[in-house]
């Protein structure tokens, strides 16, 4: 059982420093209070301290990263409720420790619990855990401490952490069926050509009949993938670790993003997700008191888009200038031409014409003519929407006007509520036109396939009942 040092008031108004025993810090508190004196300081000693280091170790479980977000959303939730039930918050984690599953969360819990005991607030405990509460999470924590409203902090915290959760969600959902389909399509498709056409292609050396251009072309495609089958998966690795790469140098990473923005319909989902997090982002650290310059660094850097982390860093240093929000943002929200978002462009409309290669190499001349004319098409497009801004006037002037009536929150809510509802709409239109578009693409795949090899199976049955009449 820990000891507590204390200093307290007794009846009189004598200072008195004294010693407890007691299974946590609430219950030693209330011992004092029992025994009529009024507590001032209140920490577990030194000892103890180390005691209690000890076996909150033995309570840890290994774990790989952070928390993940449903359980964040989940624990911060649960936290909100049972301090509006007007719990101490040492006692309201305790119950959510020991409620968490093994893993980062829990960890995390039993350190800040520890550090709670030891006289730490909770700002300053969660803080010591960076991989489970970022500095978002801390800095409200902290202004809600700091205002005495944590009970109201948490509950804004939990919202947002549950839409913002949502909004992930949305976006990772609209993804995960296109490549799902596209990952099952390539396997059936790789079997196909590994396995069956070969059968094929013996069959009709055997019957020595000449085959039709659109049979030869599908044993070409059907050797090149017996050949060269392990690079289907390389491939892919071998893009995504180019990007990491790339992504490594500030203008690498920041030519990625700009790419990502400017694509057709993509461009325009990633715009406004990143729009919505970040404006509801500083709505709520405004909301909770966090002052501004800390706000705009803490959106910041939870953007995730180099481009947007530069609009809001150019804004952070206006405002220390003595500028507002609104008008260095419409500023800097026009994109420059950047070599690598152009380089990127050219990439993508090269690899259909690429592939061409991959199933008959000779026909390299024609293929670099391709390229040629669809990397001058991309950079055409490229050129003509790179200065389209990435913050569009609705933005700027809603916070224009949160700014002048003193509401910035407010509106800052408004716009992240509207651009959420611009997301689920895209998302929902993503998914119904992929769907048809699907279907489409593997219909044509089976009809060139079935029509491949059926035209010389015609051909050879027309020839066998030929030779029997």
């Amino acid at each position: 059982m820990p000891t507590y040092q204390f200093e307290a008031m007794d009846p009189q108004g004598q200072e008195i420093r004294d010693v407890i025993d007691a299974p946590t810090q609430d219950d030693a508190q209330q011992t004092i209070r029992s025994m009529g004196y009024f507590v001032t300081k209140i920490s577990v000693q030194k000892a103890d301290k180390k005691s209690g280091a000890a076996s909150s170790k033995s309570r840890k479980s290994f774990a790989l990263g952070g928390a993940g977000g449903k359980k964040v959303v989940t624990f911060t939730r649960q936290l909100s409720i049972l301090q509006d039930a007007g719990l101490p918050i040492l006692r309201s984690l305790k119950i959510l420790e020991d409620q968490a599953q093994p893993g980062a969360l829990k960890n995390a819990l039993i350190d800040v619990c520890d550090e709670i005991e030891g006289g730490a607030s909770l700002s300053e405990a969660m803080s010591r855990s960076p991989k489970v509460f970022d500095r978002l999470y801390v800095n409200m924590i902290k202004a809600g401490e700091a205002g005495g409203s944590l009970e109201v902090i948490l509950r804004r915290l939990a919202e947002f952490k549950e839409r913002t959760q949502s909004l992930k969600n949305k976006v990772i959902g609209a993804l995960i069926y296109p490549i799902m389909v596209i990952l099952f399509t390539v396997g059936i498709m790789t079997f196909i050509m590994i396995k069956i056409i070969p059968e094929f292609k013996s069959m009709f050396i055997e019957f020595g009949i000449a085959l039709p251009a659109m049979t030869q072309l599908l044993i070409s495609i059907s050797d090149r993938v017996v050949k060269l089958w392990f690079l289907f998966p390389l491939i892919p690795i071998a893009i995504i670790l180019f990007i990491a790469l790339v992504c490594k140098f500030k203008a690498g990473r920041m030519g990625w993003h700009l790419y990502l923005l400017k694509i057709p319909v993509i461009g325009k989902l990633v715009e406004k997700s990143n729009l919505a997090r970040t404006t509801r982002t500083l709505g709520a650290l405004v909301a909770s008191g966090v002052p501004i310059i800390e706000g705009l660094t803490i959106t910041r850097e939870t953007s995730g888009n180099a481009m947007y982390e530069k609009i809001y860093s150019k804004v952070n240093d206006s405002i220390r200038e003595g500028d507002t929000i609104a008008n260095p943002m419409k500023k800097y929200s026009v994109p420059s031409f950047h070599p690598v978002a152009a380089f990127f462009f050219m990439a993508t409309m090269s690899l259909p014409p690429l592939g061409v290669l991959f199933i008959q190499f000779d026909l390299w001349f024609y293929v670099m003519y391709a390229c040629g004319a669809l990397c001058t098409i991309s950079l055409l497009y490229y050129f003509m929407y790179h200065k389209k801004p990435v913050v569009e006037d609705l933005v700027v002037n809603m916070i224009d006007v949160g700014e002048e009536t003193g509401e910035l929150d407010v509106m800052l809510y408004k716009v992240a509520d509207y651009y959420e509802e611009e997301v689920e709409n895209i998302t929902d239109g993503l998914m119904k036109l992929i769907e048809p578009v699907m279907i489409i693409f593997l219909g044509l795949v089976v009809l060139f396939i079935v029509a491949a090899l059926f035209m010389p199976l015609i051909a050879i049955i027309s020839g066998l009942s030929g030779g029997q009449k």
